[in-house]
């Protein structure tokens, strides 16, 4: 009895595995003609075994060169859809902007945000708010004279900061972050802080550390493998941080209720706390506190990471290539002399404009974009992608692409300049993504990095600090794509 009970429990245990081999097998070879090709991948872990999981998007350039600029790669058992070069990625975010536009999903940040908010929300709730968000940014000044003076101000407080350290050595990250933060800040609170501020460092050193760890190996891995999320690591910490952000956010709103007046609207949580108030008996209302408290981070985040390590990035090549840090003061000083740079400067001049676009095409700050996801089936480049199929428009294909820029891999102004050194627009220059998930602060981050750059070049040269011999522009883990951290001086130059 007991042998053949042993027999017919080892006759079941080779036909389940020899099922799940079957199974595994034909998951590996399903792909159809009509599917996009990628590299032979292996049960369970996909192709993670061949993928540079601190920088993936070095994978997936080399794996463009093999298979072309759609190609598919298993994430465990999840496949994914990269699309490489500038020709592929324009024509799916912008000619099929609505099959490629819904925010590809992950477990970190369904976690963090709840499918609200702006960032990575879905349908009908990122539409209202994204609707919302980008009227209100208009209202309180995005693109015009008015936030133009709060950069401005913000310039005057910042020059002032480098100019105390009298030419000697300073960390710029965190000085920089507080003074790219305070633009967002003035219109999400109606204010600015001071840079000493502890509740504003602290803030600021939340969000450092979030975005840093969010592109660990550790909070990929809980992605794809999400029982991952039952042991300790980085991915705690990210909830952690953000649930503290969100305590911050909710003390600030609940004060400005106490102050709210309808007619005099001083900022963004202010437009939205009216508008809630609005749509007060409406059940289905997305105005809720839920999505107040995520857009508001969401800006907060976004409006303070990429310009500021924009910034950083420039300031380090600037240093690293001397001759070009001084012709772009050479440009300021015949156009603008020692008056206040302002944003219409930049037409009259093309040099310092070009070498502020290839600061953003070379420092390349979002390699990766954030994943899209399919909302119906489509036939893309001859192939067909099932919807909800997550999809990489990667972003440093682009900014890289061989076809459109000379020198892909140098830092090279004259990639936005013509042969008479005028100033040209590239169609290929996508640092703030296209279609329908563009970057809604492109226009903000447009005017701050013209004004802060030009208004910190003009005031002070940049070198490495004595001993120091050359500039390390290799870059750190995380989310976005950030220098790692090095003292500079700042030498006044009048």
């Amino acid at each position: 009895m007991d042998l053949d009970f042993s027999f017919a429990s080892y006759f079941v245990l080779v036909l389940t595995l020899l099922y799940i081999l079957n199974v595994l097998k034909s998951w590996n070879t399903s792909n159809s003609a009509d599917f996009p090709p990628g590299p032979r991948c292996w049960p369970v872990i996909g192709n993670l075994h061949i993928l540079d999981l601190k920088k993936p998007q070095r994978t997936y350039l080399e794996l463009a060169k093999k298979y072309g600029p759609v190609f598919t790669f298993h994430m465990g058992m999840k496949k994914i859809v990269v699309l490489a070069g500038y020709e592929t990625v324009r024509d799916a975010l912008v000619n099929h902007a609505e099959e490629f536009g819904e925010r590809g999903r992950l477990k970190i940040f369904h976690e963090i945000d709840k499918g609200m908010g702006l960032l990575f929300s879905h349908g009908e709730n990122w539409k209202t708010m994204r609707r919302f968000t980008i009227s209100t940014l208009r209202d309180f000044g995005m693109g015009k004279s008015t936030i133009e003076e709060k950069i401005i101000d913000e310039c005057v407080h910042l020059t002032n900061v480098l100019a105390a350290f009298k030419g000697k050595p300073f960390d710029n990250i965190k000085i920089l972050n507080a003074a790219v933060a305070n633009i967002i800040v003035s219109i999400l609170l109606g204010h600015r802080m001071n840079y000493d501020d502890p509740q504003f460092r602290r803030l600021l050193s939340l969000i450092n550390e979030t975005v840093r760890l969010a592109g660990m190996p550790m909070v990929s891995l809980c992605n794809i493998f999400t029982f991952l999320w039952l042991i300790p690591g980085s991915h705690k910490t990210i909830v952690k941080n953000v649930e503290e952000q969100c305590e911050f956010i909710t003390k600030t709103f609940v004060e400005h209720l106490k102050n709210l007046d309808e007619n005099d609207q001083r900022s963004f949580i202010d437009a939205f706390l009216v508008r809630q108030k609005e749509e007060a008996g409406n059940p289905q209302s997305y105005f809720h506190n839920g999505n107040l408290t995520r857009v508001v981070r969401n800006l907060f985040t976004a409006g303070i990471e990429t310009t500021s390590t924009t910034l950083h990035w420039g300031l380090l090549l600037m240093i690293k290539y001397p001759s070009i840090q001084e012709k772009v003061q050479e440009e300021i000083s015949r156009v603008i002399g020692s008056a206040q740079p302002m944003y219409f400067h930049r037409v009259q001049m093309p040099f310092t404009n070009a070498v502020i676009h290839e600061i953003q095409r070379f420092s390349d700050v979002v390699p990766l974009n954030l994943g899209h996801e399919t909302t119906k089936d489509v036939t893309f480049k001859g192939y067909l992608i099932p919807k909800g199929t997550y999809i990489i428009p990667l972003l440093s294909s682009v900014l890289r692409d061989e076809t459109q820029f000379e020198k892909p891999e140098e830092f090279y102004p004259n990639h936005f300049l013509d042969q008479e050194g005028n100033f040209i627009k590239k169609d290929a220059f996508m640092p703030f993504s296209a279609g329908r998930r563009v970057c809604v602060g492109e226009t903000l981050a447009r005017m701050e990095l013209f004004i802060f750059f030009t208004s910190l070049l003009q005031k002070f040269t940049f070198r490495l600090p004595s001993g120091d011999t050359d500039v390390d522009l290799s870059s750190v883990v995380g989310l976005t794509n950030a220098p790692k951290q090095q003292t500079m001086c700042a030498l006044p130059r009048f």
